[in-house]
């Protein structure tokens, strides 16, 4: 038995039909390199023998009873593998116009919690422009059971190295021998861990006020990351639907250790230059570019620095201003380095445990009346905006991975979108391509491929603004690449 933690199982307190947190992917495939060719068939076959061995796949929530405690995870008994992966084909002639389109009525999908948390769906039929035909791979994973790094190396635990190499999952099967409790003894857990639950709260009350003193001081001194609450207002930003509309793109990886070689500045620094650089493209082509910049909440893995056991979220976050005010490529690079150096270091100052520690007081029923009233007094739209969007830096692998003996030739994380932020932009590097996925209310971004479309557009932009620039001082061959 396994219990949440607080903040895996916030996740599930959050989800509305609306505010659906799951993440997904989109897996485009090289079916070429399948041994014996593609079929649907090898494909199911294969897939089920792998997830057998990766207990997040055949594992499903149980409710504590009267909710007195976070769910647990237990084996599902009746695991079936045609519960959660499915296959569909696209009309011809079909290409990405109607794989965006699809993948985005999927992704505004609940999944089913009765089961494990996960689903797959194959699509065939799919062309993408240069005349060959390719399977996709949407997968839906819920936030309960991944965040970005997890959900990423979860995916690489079907994959192999090469096209007939076993998978990278464990060598044998799990043991599922633990027992599953009743309901009278969980519900003899919930009752002792609700009244112990106060007497963690002066532990964790004296380091958040120190907290609070040491960004006051931040603050004052201009070190200070930028404060939630004071995001300008944009058409994204307001009370979402559970329609989806999504859009992909891709940045080469080549260009981008370029500009870090030239600047010295981070992979993450100039991800986020980019998304201000597009985002300021795309809201000045529609007369909305606020004289404020954007403000985003960055996903930040603190796995390794947690003294926490369990678990599948390891994550805090940092809040950065886009420079969405700024036209040229390069001063906006160089003002986001030295404001996401404060914003580091402020967030160095935070214990990597906190978000976790305060999570574990969600109550299950005030927190899901609480988003319900959210959404439907529209307070999203009343209050100042907390944030303009999420915006995800996940590392990938830098290697070439195989799907079932078919090369991954490109993989577009999609990640949650939340009421008064309904936008999300995730990248991915993936062997040498830097992969974009936009996801967003669909009534708020209806054609999010003219966003996305600006990504390589600015890179190109920094990549000459840069070009006559010598090395950084502060790179050296030796370094290790920073993120």
């Amino acid at each position: 038995m396994e219990r949440l933690s607080g903040l895996d199982a916030s996740f599930l307190y959050l989800e509305t039909p609306e505010q659906l947190m799951h993440v997904c992917g989109v897996l485009v495939l090289d079916t070429s390199t399948m041994p014996g060719g593609y079929s649907f068939a090898t494909v199911r076959a294969t897939l089920e023998s792998r997830v057998r061995k990766v207990a997040q796949f055949t594992r499903k929530i149980r409710r504590v009873p009267l909710d007195l405690g976070h769910p647990i995870w237990v084996h599902d008994d009746h695991f079936d593998i045609d519960h959660h992966l499915h296959r569909m084909a696209l009309p011809a002639p079909a290409g990405h116009d109607e794989l965006v389109e699809i993948c985005g009525h999927l992704a505004g999908l609940p999944m089913d919690r009765g089961r494990p948390l996960w689903e797959m769906f194959v699509i065939e039929g799919y062309r993408d422009g240069s005349g060959g035909e390719q399977v996709v791979v949407f997968s839906k994973m819920h936030h309960a059971t991944v965040d970005g790094a997890s959900g990423a190396n979860l995916i690489s635990y079907l994959c192999s190295l090469e096209p007939d190499a076993p998978a990278l999952a464990p060598d044998s099967p799990l043991d599922r021998s633990a027992r599953n409790p009743g309901s009278l003894e969980l519900f003899g857990r919930g009752v002792i861990s609700t009244l112990a639950r106060p007497l963690a709260i002066p532990g964790m009350v004296a380091p958040s006020v120190g907290l609070i003193a040491d960004t006051i001081g931040r603050a004052r001194q201009g070190t200070a990351m930028a404060p939630p609450f004071t995001a300008p207002r944009t058409s994204f930003n307001g009370t979402i639907t559970g329609h989806r509309s999504l859009a992909l793109a891709d940045m080469s990886l080549t260009d981008i250790k370029a500009v870090r070689a030239a600047t010295g500045a981070t992979v993450n620094d100039i991800v986020l230059s980019i998304a201000g650089g597009a985002l300021r493209a795309y809201l000045d082509d529609r007369g909305e570019l606020p004289d404020a910049p954007l403000l985003a909440s960055v996903p930040v893995s603190v796995r390794e620095d947690s003294q926490r056991e369990g678990g599948a979220n390891k994550v805090s976050a940092l809040f950065a201003r886009l420079g969405t005010d700024i036209d040229d490529p390069l001063e906006r690079l160089r003002s986001m380095t030295d404001a996401n150096r404060n914003a580091k270091e402020h967030h160095k100052a935070i214990s990597a445990d906190t978000l976790q520690d305060w999570a574990e007081f969600a109550a299950p029923r005030t927190f899901g009346l609480a988003v319900r009233a959210y959404a439907g007094l529209r307070l999203a739209e009343k209050h100042p905006v907390v944030h303009n969007l999420v915006i995800s830096n996940v590392p990938g692998p830098p290697v070439p991975l195989y799907f079932m003996g078919a090369q991954i030739t490109a993989l577009y994380p999609l990640g949650p979108v939340f009421h008064g932020a309904g936008l999300n932009i995730t990248v991915l590097s993936n062997n040498g391509v830097v992969h974009v996925g936009i996801i967003a209310c669909k009534e708020s971004v209806r054609h999010p491929e003219k966003m996305v479309a600006h990504f390589p557009a600015e890179l190109a932009r920094l990549t000459e603004a840069v070009a006559g620039l010598a090395p950084a001082a502060s790179q050296s061959s030796s370094r290790p690449p920073r993120r």
